[in-house]
């Protein structure tokens, strides 16, 4: 494979696009020749990516976007196309989190990660969906999930019932929209490092290395590592791939069972 190029002429909408997996999934689809729009809360950060962005070579817009509000998400949307005519891949990448026992999460605390999950990857996919439909084009969605969405964990019920979920929708999109050229898949990556995941959940040094203790490769993933297999799991090298989820963790969420 010559992945050097292989989004050359794409134009890549990634939410969450300003800091940590976004981010570097957003840098990696540009080092490939494509076109990013970067959406999130934080207008300043997603100035800095963009201008990252642009110094690889390609067109960059930052939008700001809570994808928790359909109204946003149409912007979002319609900002893409006005600009640059078209969406041939989107990137599902906002979330939250935090951990938090069942029995003291409040409604708030569950409805704000159900929404930005959950219901914002409903949100970006079926507004950018229509829009292939009618035009009669396909493309690619990528979404983000973990692997207690299968497996579950303890103190992450509201992300571990949003991020399922999301399972659930993958593969339901990619059975029911294959016959539109759409292809929709999903990572579920594992403890990575310099993310805001990260260091919400395990942010001190004792419980970084009690996470690292229960991988069997014994360490952390990098952003990049996620950046390279979303690239190519939205590149023509993975065409017949739909409905699929990865799994990229070290083989963590298999060896949970040895841990208990």
């Amino acid at each position: 494979m010559n992945m050097e190029k292989a989004l050359q002429g794409q134009v890549a909408i990634v939410t969450g696009g300003a800091t940590g997996l976004g981010r570097a999934m957003a840098l990696q689809f540009a080092e490939m020749g494509a076109t990013l729009v970067i959406a999130s809360r934080n207008m300043a950060n997603l100035q800095k990516t963009a201008s990252e962005i642009e110094q690889r070579g390609v067109s960059a817009l930052p939008v700001q976007c809570d994808v928790r509000h359909p109204e946003q998400v149409e912007h979002l949307v319609t900002e893409a196309i006005s600009r640059f005519g078209k969406i041939d891949i989107l990137v599902n990448n906002a979330a939250g989190n935090f951990i938090c026992p069942t029995e003291n999460l409040s409604f708030n605390g569950w409805n704000s990660v159900v929404n930005i999950v959950l219901n914002g990857t409903f949100y970006c996919s079926q507004t950018v969906g229509k829009r292939w439909i009618e035009e009669g084009r396909g493309g690619s969605i990528l979404n983000i999930v973990a692997t207690y969405a299968w497996t579950g964990s303890p103190g992450v019920i509201h992300s571990a019932s949003a991020k399922a979920g999301v399972v659930a929708m993958t593969r339901t999109l990619g059975a029911e929209w294959g016959k539109y050229g759409i292809r929709v898949n999903a990572i579920a990556p594992g403890p990575i490092e310099n993310t805001g995941g990260a260091d919400r959940l395990w942010g001190d040094p004792q419980a970084e290395q009690q996470v690292k203790a229960g991988i069997p490769l014994g360490r952390l993933g990098k952003p990049e590592e996620v950046a390279h297999l979303a690239a190519f799991m939205v590149s023509p090298y993975a065409s017949y791939m739909s409905g699929e989820v990865v799994t990229l963790d070290g083989a963590a969420w298999l060896n949970r069972g040895l841990l208990r």
